[in-house]
């Protein structure tokens, strides 16, 4: 397993991150202990996480994930050797997170985020810290492929970043975090952060954790170039864009099991023309002699500016094809032939 430097810190993390958010819904405590068990023995390093997991977020199952995280690491003896991630939510009507009443990244709500997962994740610090989704009123990921409302809509108590930002600096002096990660933010919130962190009002943004697959490239618009010059590390999301990068969904199956079958919370990969683009490329994978899980994967492990890959899996036999996918020699072949097809197709699911 490749291991890679995030931004300009000393976490140093596998190529493949194990993403954790059927855990408590999807999955059982033994089920997600035994997925962490697997992946660490194939060499994986990096556990992603939420306060506000398992998805979809209810109040009766928030924080279970934490909880069966915790209690891994506890009975494993291993906190040192796990490089931990987990998120803060951002602006949300959702009233379970802070006891009954909504939350935003004010200082109030954000300590109280930090020391909920500390306790839940049985640990005294978080290696990366991230704001899972900004406060300011942005269309979901932040970066979609054209302007809705103009001029975009503003809440009159939008808590400023720099506001936000002197939180975690706080934190990072009191040693309950060591860096700060940002996600689903977009090209402006990145230089708006970094911004402020030269103007010494808080710790500098070390990633940035993107959806990023076959079916929505927006990451290599303008985010690639702040990631670049920036040396912010795209933690990529999503590489099976919910599933539809299978195969399970072609032919408009909804395969009983299937997040969308269950939840019916796959509109973000169900938009205008997208079943024709994912069954394209499900089938340019078939034609390679690849599963279109491992293909997907793989493509998103071939990129230079992803860092770490977010996988996620119900089963420890899809887990093993996702961590299948870091070993896949990427040819010039198929990348041109994915490329021949995002730039007839675009990115249909942003």
């Amino acid at each position: 397993m490749d291991m890679r430097r995030i931004g300009r810190t000393d976490l140093v993390v596998s190529k493949i991150c194990l993403g954790t958010m059927t855990w408590g819904q999807q999955n059982t405590e033994a089920e997600g202990h035994a997925q962490m068990d697997y992946a660490f023995e194939r060499g994986v390093n990096f556990l992603d996480t939420a306060e506000l997991y398992p998805i979809p977020p209810k109040a009766e199952t928030q924080g279970r994930t934490e909880r069966y995280i915790g209690n891994w690491m506890k009975a494993r003896g291993n906190r040192d050797k796990v490089v931990l991630a987990s998120k803060v939510v951002g602006r949300t009507t959702n009233d379970w997170f802070r006891g009954g009443r909504p939350s935003k990244l004010v200082r109030e709500d954000i300590l109280h985020a930090v020391e909920g997962s500390l306790q839940k994740l049985q640990t005294d610090h978080i290696d990366l810290y991230q704001i899972h989704f900004p406060e300011r009123r942005v269309p979901w990921g932040s970066n979609p492929n054209r302007v809705g409302n103009w001029p975009a809509p503003r809440d009159a108590d939008e808590t400023p970043i720099a506001e936000t930002i002197a939180v975690f600096e706080d934190l990072v002096k009191a040693g309950k975090i060591r860096h700060l990660g940002l996600s689903n933010e977009s090209a402006w919130g990145v230089m708006r952060f970094i911004f402020e962190s030269e103007k010494g009002n808080g710790p500098r943004p070390a990633s940035l954790q993107n959806a990023y697959n076959l079916v929505n490239r927006t990451f290599e618009v303008n985010l690639a170039e702040v990631s670049d010059r920036e040396e912010v590390s795209l933690l990529a999301y999503s590489p099976l864009a919910q599933g539809y990068l299978t195969g399970k969904h072609d032919h408009g199956a909804r395969p009983q099991g299937s997040r969308s079958q269950l939840f019916n919370r796959g509109q973000r990969y169900e938009t205008p023309n997208a079943a024709e683009v994912q069954l394209e490329y499900n089938e340019l994978a078939r034609s390679f002699g690849m599963e279109p899980a491992l293909f997907a994967n793989a493509f998103v492990c071939s990129r230079p500016f992803v860092t770490s890959n977010i996988i996620g899996a119900t089963s420890i036999a899809q887990l093993d094809m996702a961590l299948s996918s870091a070993s896949v020699t990427w040819t010039t072949e198929m990348q041109e032939a994915v490329d021949a097809i995002h730039q007839r197709t675009g990115n249909p699911c942003p």
